[in-house]
């Protein structure tokens, strides 16, 4: 789990059950978050000159094997110049910030995808094996391709606002284990019911 693994100060996990399937490719922060200050390494060799973006990961959250959240440590590379080169005499003014990185809770992020700095990926997204995600993902919808695009809604618009109402990710544990198998089923009014007597039953 990750919450169990990640050392570096600017990655936030919130929660205690989002996972990288880490098969045959090593550590999370070694292998998926690229160009991060934060690690072993930079902490030792070198002080940051700019403000450092922030990776936000959510509960519940699934992040496939060889996954890349690409973060802001190396926009040094200015469209706006002449030259994208960066140079060091002139590397504080070369940096552009994208802003931090979201991951929010219970999104699936497939195999070999990669996420570029500064979007969101909404609760309940999936963003498919392969795809290259340069812009925000809507919660409970799929994405896939280069640049990804929304291929499909997971659910009515009515049912995402349900289910984004109900905020099932941050019920306790007791709660959630007892409606379990309402979340794991694909019918809103069933899982609405529930949780209305769950709270109806604990206040």
């Amino acid at each position: 789990m990750l919450a169990d693994t990640v050392k570096n100060p600017n990655i936030h996990i919130r929660g205690k059950n989002s996972y990288y399937s880490d098969a045959w490719s090593g550590s999370f922060e070694e292998s998926v978050v690229r160009y991060h200050y934060g690690d072993e390494y930079s902490l030792s060799h070198w002080e940051p000159i700019w403000e450092i973006d922030q990776l936000y990961i959510g509960d519940y959250v699934c992040i496939g094997a060889e996954a890349v959240i690409l973060m802001g440590g190396n926009h040094t590379h200015r469209t706006d110049w002449f030259s994208l080169y960066p140079f060091l005499e002139v590397i504080k003014e070369a940096y552009v910030a994208k802003g931090d990185t979201v991951i929010e809770d219970g999104a699936w992020i497939g195999m070999r995808a990669m996420i570029m700095p500064g979007v969101t990926i909404g609760e309940g997204a999936i963003v498919a094996s392969g795809a290259l995600v340069t812009k925000s993902v809507a919660p409970y919808t799929i994405v896939a391709g280069n640049p990804a695009s929304p291929i499909k809604q997971r659910f009515p618009e009515a049912t995402t606002e349900q289910l984004l109402a109900l905020k099932i990710y941050q019920w306790d544990k007791t709660k959630l284990d007892a409606l379990k198998a309402y979340i794991c089923s694909d019918d809103i009014i069933r899982l609405v019911d529930a949780a209305k007597r769950y709270d109806d039953a604990h206040s």
